[in-house]
């Protein structure tokens, strides 16, 4: 019996019963028996691909038994064949209402059974390949879909920790510079931190705030070319060592040149310009105001406060309320007004981030401040 669809015929008269079971048997199929709709409605369960329903039966007649049918069942995944012996519109119009997919009039005709039988359970076979295979596709995208996202949380963590490592490589750069000037590590962070509170304060993007976090320890990156000699002088610098030293600007801006990196583009600009001063009276260049770039105008005034609070070979570290002092005295001459202002306005924050980032290393040689 294995393979056989499966009937179900209900008919509250055995005789009934017994000619349609002679006669689905005959056409090849598997038929299970029930006497009214309560008994069919609890052989479902026991699984049947049609049901061949009479109408006219007592308690529970053929059209309750179909609504309570397609209350769990739709027409494509169970098919219900009403069997009457009314031929009238009315009661077909009903079957076809209530939810049955078709109509045999009593007394049944073998011929009419196969062919209205074999039709819908052939529907039913094409539906339940249907339904498989968006299963299984389903199941397919699914498991596709896990598989993309973990590939895409891998990529992304490999993604994160190069960038991590590249951001590493970019601090021990800046880091090389201060070392060689006998700076700090905390130097250049404070310096990176002060570039990127400075920035959000001023309303620039997240990136380009982040940028410049990430490319303001590069203002000294120049130190790297300046001799030894000159860089490490304890006194006071003659105006050939002094020549020498400004060219760190230079040097600074030349090291990423060609770059695609924002990061290393931006730090080139900072190198090049935070030595720069509002009222001209800077260097390299000599630039005044506005023609000096946003990053450089950002990082002198991080950079100032930076070193006035550090010790220094030839000066004690000033107190945070002198060198505050002193760079409220540089307001429209060695820094960009608006700029300054912000960082009075984001005082707590800056000191914030000094308490947090300390170093018991001494400072290191002049920046020029």
């Amino acid at each position: 019996m294995e393979g056989k669809r499966a009937v179900l015929v209900v008919d509250d008269e055995p005789a009934s019963r017994e000619v349609m079971r002679d006669m689905l048997e005959s056409l090849g199929y598997l038929v299970v028996a029930a006497q009214d709709g309560l008994e069919a409605l609890a052989k479902l369960a026991a699984g049947v691909d049609l049901v061949l329903l009479d109408v006219n039966m007592p308690r529970m007649d053929g059209f309750e038994v179909v609504k309570h049918i397609r209350k769990k069942y739709s027409a494509a995944e169970l098919p219900v064949i009403m069997v009457t012996g009314v031929s009238g519109r009315d009661e077909r119009l009903r079957a076809v209402q209530t939810g049955a997919n078709d109509f045999i009039e009593k007394p049944v005709d073998m011929t009419e059974l196969r062919v209205r039988v074999s039709a819908q359970l052939r529907l039913k076979e094409a539906q339940d390949a249907l339904r498989r295979y968006q299963t299984e596709l389903e199941n397919l995208v699914e498991e596709r879909t896990a598989a993309l996202r973990l590939a895409l949380d891998e990529l992304a963590e490999a993604n994160r920790s190069t960038h991590r490592a590249y951001l590493d490589t970019i601090f021990r750069l800046a880091l090389a510079a201060e070392y060689k000037d006998r700076e700090t590590a905390g130097h250049i962070r404070r310096v990176g931190r002060y570039c990127g509170l400075i920035g959000r304060a001023l309303g620039l993007p997240l990136r380009e705030a982040e940028v410049l976090e990430v490319a303001g320890p590069m203002h000294d990156v120049g130190k790297l070319g300046v001799p030894d000699h000159i860089l490490l002088k304890p006194g006071k610098l003659d105006a050939g060592e002094w020549e020498a030293m400004k060219q760190h600007t230079l040097i600074g801006a030349r090291l990423p040149e060609g770059s695609p990196s924002e990061y290393l583009q931006a730090g080139a600009i900072i190198a090049l310009s935070h030595h720069e001063r509002w009222d001209g009276s800077g260097y390299p260049r000599g630039l005044v105001g506005e023609e000096i770039p946003l990053p450089g105008r950002i990082c002198a005034v991080a950079d100032v406060f930076d070193a006035l609070t550090t010790d220094r070979p030839y000066r004690k570290a000033m107190s945070n309320e002198e060198a505050l002092e002193v760079m409220r005295s540089g307001r429209g001459g060695h820094f960009d007004p608006e700029i300054l202002d912000l960082f009075f306005e984001n005082l707590d924050e800056v000191l914030a981030i000094q308490g947090e980032v300390q170093e018991a290393q001494p400072a290191g040689e002049t920046d020029a401040v």
